[in-house]
């Protein structure tokens, strides 16, 4: 076979439907990361249209075109977009369409749930714009803090739009986290070990891991906002035992290990692009990715420096002022790499190395007065004005907008095979950082004045009208230069002439393959022996064209790749993916239907589309594997591969061990927020505690103790070729006991609407029970799996999920039922 052949024979399987059709079945990373990146730019310029408006706001005293309303539902709307729905998406997209190609594979680890969670986001995006649209928008801030979003404050159903939406698009995000986690650690070229790994796919690692212990605190804080909302359960109520600084320990449990969720990505790019401009290698890889890993750590010990103002003890506030000049440190160590690279190279001034330097001038700035503010005296003086606002932007442009523009010209000649033809992203380029640092130096000065944010007008007397004004001018001279960089890229989508394969003289593999890369990425996979394969091997796209790698020539039809060790790269076994297909768009249309329900009160269709996505997800599962053993696969090179699912750890126990991890956090953070309660909520301890019911305490921990050992059961009888049906049974019947116990606790609560004490069991005991029902389903699954034929000793890869669901609700039941009994046991 040759090259050609090869080529049209992948592209036959790998290929997207043509025409309207493939826009919505498409499982391609490649198309589907394209989709993210242009819906994230899309809400860019949403969100940058209304920072203008804001700007018109504010350029005079006393404007009277936006009311005090209009204004609160324009700020809201523009930190919420920018944060939620563009700078994730956004380094979502660019992860989603670089990491497969990055690491020399054919795809994602799960092509469906890339899909599943571009149409969470698609929807979720689209619910919130229409609040903005219907003038429904939400208005408290895109902190949310309550009492003020609370339902006395704010009865109307403009919060709810942010609490619901915004917890539907982060399930994109989780999906997101999930994917590139197992991708980037199982789904890698044969050789390239964990120290091969291209610097870039480190960061998104790292940043994906901090996804999935990040965000469940803002989800949690969310659904119980919304409960205290629909239902009057008082986890914010002071005067019913709930406290409203338990919101703001829940978010900025996430706002601020957001911030280096965002800057993380972005510095990702920097460590990709410098060595390349600067004609060289990267200075300290191995300290650069230990700084990753530091900046990761110290980040989520740092959310209390938002709230220095709230009463905090003191020794707190000076443990997390401590802490925060502390994360300086990791992130002086990656600014001092990159630094030396282009002090040990030859830097020339492309496109991108313009954006690279507007990054290091505003960043910098961005720390120093990031340093400033966590001085606690100083930052007494400036809370809640406009000189946070000034720093957050300064961090979250200079740290992300400037870097993510350069990887765009960076990376826009192997989207399209292109050059550039006309030259307007210089002109652009000087007009944004002006702009910027014209709005946002005025800003800094605004706040040591005193003036207040999130204000909607101000008196001609208080001195800062020319200010004002000055910033205003510079935010549309920005905003005209970020219209010419979407303008010089549409230019460069249909008049540029075709570029050479790798313009840049880069090393690492995503230049190795056709540009614009073919739908399969790679007609053959290649055996990596350093971190520059393209740079030491030059012939190297030649060699995949011509089968020399592995999985040359595909079998059956199928879509196939590799999955690999962890640690040292060497291929474990062969991963074949499901093809095109409607079942994400489907599945995220009934997710936004369950949501709706939510958000409009019409709580009768709230079950049936429960009912609909577990209907949606057993077809979704049903659809993998096979009834037959396939035995060892050929892979090329002359080796033969077990198929995934013949493994006892296949992409799905990697999937579910990950899902897990925000899973716990998510249960962690309701722990913290119980124990808060308790410890520091005013109206404790309740009128009325749980009575003790020794039956409802036995059975269900009986029933958690001996589900996993049941599960065992089955999968050493799965394992060693026995009838499995019954252990399988019986551990259901386990479980169902389990979710009696805990329905049980449930109904006993005392009266949730009086005390937050009631509300948290209720909602403890409901985690529970949700466990208990989704793992009793998998556990149904698994026993028609067995009796269908379709696990044998050689196909053991779904038992071995299960077992690690059955494992953590048998933990979750314990937990939540000892929790809920311990007053009474101790009394």
């Amino acid at each position: 076979m040759n090259a050609l052949q090869r080529h049209r024979k992948l592209d036959a399987i790998w290929a997207s439907d043509k025409g309207f059709r493939g826009w919505f079945n498409t499982v391609s990373h490649t198309d589907l990361g394209r989709m993210f990146l242009v819906t994230a730019f899309f809400y860019f310029g949403v969100a940058g249209v209304l920072s203008m408006l804001i700007r018109a706001q504010l350029a005079t005293p006393h404007s009277a075109w936006a009311s005090e309303e209009v204004y609160a539902q324009l700020f809201t709307m523009h930190g919420t977009i920018m944060m939620f729905l563009f700078a994730i998406p956004a380094i979502e997209g660019m992860a989603v369409y670089l990491i497969p190609k990055m690491l020399g594979t054919r795809d994602l680890a799960y092509p469906r749930l890339t899909a599943y969670g571009y149409w969470c986001y698609a929807f979720g995006g689209a619910m919130m714009l229409a609040s903005l649209v219907l003038g429904l928008a939400p208005d408290g801030g895109w902190f949310m803090y309550p009492p003020l979003t609370g339902g006395i404050h704010s009865p109307g159903i403009n919060t709810d739009f942010w609490l619901i939406g915004i917890t539907f698009v982060e399930i994109s995000a989780i999906c997101a986290a999930v994917e590139l986690c197992v991708s980037i650690l199982k789904f890698r070229a044969p050789g390239m070990s964990l120290d091969k790994m291209p610097i870039f796919g480190w960061y998104i690692l790292v940043t994906s891991l901090m996804i999935l212990t990040g965000f469940p605190p803002l989800i949690l804080g969310s659904i119980l906002l919304e409960l205290e909302r629909a239902f009057g359960l008082p986890f914010f109520q002071a005067e019913l035992g709930g406290d409203s600084l338990l919101w703001q320990h829940l978010f900025w449990l996430f706002g601020h290990p957001e911030v280096y969720i965002i800057f993380l990505p972005a510095a990702g790019i920097l460590s990709t692009l410098i060595p390349v401009m600067a004609r060289t290698t990267l200075l300290g890889y191995g300290w650069i990715v230990a700084s990753v890993v530091a900046l990761a750590f110290l980040s989520f010990g740092l959310w209390v420096h938002h709230m220095f103002t709230t009463g905090i003890p003191h020794m707190g506030v000076a443990f997390f002022s401590a802490a925060s000049t502390l994360v300086a440190v990791p992130t002086a160590v990656q600014l001092f790499a990159w630094i030396g690279t282009m002090w040990k190279g030859r830097p020339e001034l492309h496109m991108p190395m313009l954006h690279i330097l507007g990054f290091f001038i505003t960043f910098v700035i961005g720390g120093l007065t990031g340093v400033m503010v966590a001085i606690v005296p100083f930052d007494w003086q400036v809370h809640d004005t406009a000189f946070i606002t000034a720093h957050l932007h300064y961090v979250l442009f200079g740290g992300f907008v400037f870097p993510i523009l350069a990887g765009l010209y960076y990376w826009l000649p192997l989207v399209t095979g292109r050059k550039r033809f006309f030259k307007l992203g210089e002109t652009a380029f000087v007009l944004i950082f002006t702009g910027f640092h014209g709005t946002f130096l005025a800003m800094h000065v605004l706040g040591l004045l005193g003036q207040r944010r999130r204000i909607h007008t101000y008196d001609v007397d208080a001195g800062w009208t020319a200010i004002n004004l000055t910033a205003s001018v510079f935010s549309f001279i920005m905003a005209i230069g970020l219209a010419l960089v979407l303008i010089d890229i549409i230019i460069h989508l249909f008049i540029a002439v075709r570029g050479a394969r790798s313009p840049w003289g880069a090393g690492t593999l995503e230049w190795a393959t056709m540009s614009p890369p073919p739908s399969y990425n790679f007609a053959s996979l290649p055996h990596v022996t350093s971190r520059a394969p393209y740079t030491d091997n030059p012939t190297l796209p030649d060699e995949m064209a011509r089968g020399l790698g592995y999985l040359s020539d595909p079998q059956e039809g199928r879509r196939e790749t590799l999955m690999i060790d962890v640690t040292s790269g060497t291929p474990e076994a062969v991963v074949v993916y499901p093809a095109n297909t409607f079942l994400p768009i489907k599945m995220a249309a009934v997710t936004g239907v369950f949501f709706l329900s939510l958000l409009l009160k019409v709580y009768w269709i709230t079950p049936l589309a429960v009912i609909g996505v577990a209907a949606l997800a057993w077809r979704w599962a049903w659809q993998l594997g096979a009834r037959n053993d396939a035995g060892p696969q050929p892979v090329g090179r002359d080796m033969y591969l077990p198929l995934s699912s013949e493994t006892a750890k296949s992409q799905g126990w990697w999937g579910s061990a990950f899902l897990l991890v925000a899973n716990a956090t998510f249960f962690g953070s309701l722990l913290f927020g119980y124990a808060f309660l308790w410890t520091i909520a005013p109206g404790w301890p309740p009128p009325v505690w749980l009575d003790l019911w020794l039956p409802e305490l036995a059975f269900g921990i009986a029933a958690a103790l001996a589900a996993p050992i049941l599960i065992r059961m089955t999968c050493a009888r799965v394992a060693g070729g026995q009838a499995a049906a019954a252990p399988c049974t019986m551990a259901l019947v386990a479980v169902v006991v389990l979710a009696v116990c805990l329905a049980s606790l449930m109904l006993r609560t005392p009266d949730p609407s009086m005390h937050a004490y009631g509300a948290t069991l209720l909602v403890l005991g409901g985690y529970g029970f949700f466990h208990a029902a989704v793992t009793g389903v998998m556990l149904g699954f698994l026993r028609a799996r067995i009796a269908k034929g379709h696990t044998s000793q050689a196909r053991r890869a779904e038992p071995a999920i299960v077992r690690l669901w059955v494992d953590y609700t048998a933990a979750v039941g314990i937990l939540c039922l000892t929790i809920a009994h311990l007053p009474a046991l101790l009394t």
